[in-house]
């Protein structure tokens, strides 16, 4: 055998490390308004260019263009801002709960508002959301209360989950908040059988679900969607590409090759790549996807191409793989300032009104810390061990009342 060519295995690496200038060089994007839209009953084939492409409405200037504008009235624009402003309010005060020792691990959406905030507005209240653990938005913009979110973070004795799941992993069934999961992808079969159930009973919900760029590469996204596709089950599934799985680079799940938003061409999907950090093109896409899958004409996977503003968890240090300065150099901006600014250009807000927006979700989000904390912190006021026993059987059996009787002594 010829060993003139020594084989060569290519390992991806970003374009930038820390201590080198971000670099976004060779970055191209269509321009807002650019991106046709087409009819909800397209087939897969004729929507590829799609998964390359990427959805853009608002431009720099805060002008919404083309005909992805969903054009929404004010009010529902400055709903949508608070909603994000709260959100991120919410993730500064439990960041530094954190910090200060009052829960174990957090996890902020910074720089991901938009895709929760307005995916949450656009879907029923009836349809099931099975997100991943960046969603805290899909809550928030339910009315759920913050309060109750702090309580599960704490593990306190008013924990909805009564101590028996990580913080932020939140669950709420009358919120149509599907139990989050520490194990990547394993929410993504478990929407696309929901879905398949929900038509198959011949119901009106549809599902949605929210994963990363590096979960794409777990079989279980993949064998859910092949049944997704084969079996045109009512479900968009969201890959929120956010640059960054927990200290890798999205290239090492194959988004140096080609976009997320290809998987769904190869499964005959329907694919959408939209600017993550657009809060009315993603209520747009979202909107197109919902029409689709409540007209059973199938499913719809979105690559939202956005950015990771802030560290994965509180247990990661960004600063040890890209440069600190990147999340200011993101050439899409920021999703909170491009809506504030368009609302402004509508002449429906105001620095003034941002500012107290602003001070009144700190307030919010203060008035429910001090609730919480006074039902206690980790390590204060938790539930009993013994109620690990409890709600598994109707009956409990001998055994795990011997187990229960050892904890109690």
């Amino acid at each position: 055998m010829s060993r003139k060519n020594a084989l060569d295995l290519h390992i991806p690496a970003p374009n930038a490390r820390p201590g080198d200038k971000p670099d976004f060089s060779g970055w191209t994007f269509p321009e807002p308004g650019d991106t046709p839209r087409p009819d909800i009953d397209a087939s897969p084939s004729e929507l590829r260019d799609y998964a390359y492409g990427l959805i853009r409405v608002l431009d720099m200037e805060g002008n919404a263009l083309g005909a992805w504008a969903p054009h929404l009235d004010a009010e529902t624009l400055r709903r949508g801002l608070k909603y994000m402003i709260l959100t991120r309010a919410f993730d500064d005060r439990m960041y530094r709960a954190q910090r200060q020792g009052k829960t174990s691990f957090y996890m902020q959406s910074f720089g991901e508002e938009a895709i929760s905030v307005a995916q949450s507005m656009v879907l029923s209240p009836e349809d099931m959301c099975f997100p991943s653990y960046r969603q805290q938005g899909l809550l928030i913009a339910r009315d759920y209360p913050i309060v109750e979110m702090m309580n599960q973070i704490y593990s306190n004795k008013r924990d909805p989950m009564r101590g028996r799941q990580l913080p932020v992993m939140y669950s709420s069934k009358k919120d149509g908040f599907f139990t989050i999961s520490g194990n990547l992808a394993t929410q993504v079969p478990q929407a696309v059988g929901w879905a398949m159930a929900s038509a198959y009973s011949g119901d009106v919900r549809i599902a949605a679900t929210w994963l990363g760029d590096g979960s794409t590469a777990e079989g279980d996204f993949h064998a859910a969607m092949t049944f997704a596709a084969v079996y045109r089950a009512p479900v968009i599934i969201n890959v929120v590409n956010n640059q960054y799985a927990i200290s890798s680079f999205q290239g090492i799940a194959g988004g140096e090759n080609t976009t997320f938003a290809a998987r769904g061409v190869g499964y005959g999907m329907a694919p959408l790549r939209v600017d993550g950090n657009d809060f009315l093109a993603v209520y747009a896409v979202t909107q197109w996807a919902a029409e689709r899958a409540r007209a059973n004409l199938g499913p719809t996977l979105i690559e939202h191409f956005t950015y990771r503003g802030g560290p994965h968890s509180t247990s990661d240090d960004p600063s040890r793989y890209r440069p600190v300065d990147e999340g200011r150099a993101w050439p899409l901006g920021d999703p909170i300032e491009r809506l504030k600014q368009h609302l402004i250009s509508l002449g429906e807000w105001s620095d003034e009104q941002h500012r107290a927006a602003q001070e009144e979700a700190v307030e919010k989000v203060r008035e429910a810390g001090r609730e919480a904390e006074k039902i206690g912190v980790l390590g204060e006021g938790a539930h009993p061990a013994q109620s690990m026993f409890e709600d598994v059987y109707k009956e409990m059996p001998w055994h795990l009342q011997e187990q229960r009787k050892q904890v109690e002594i």
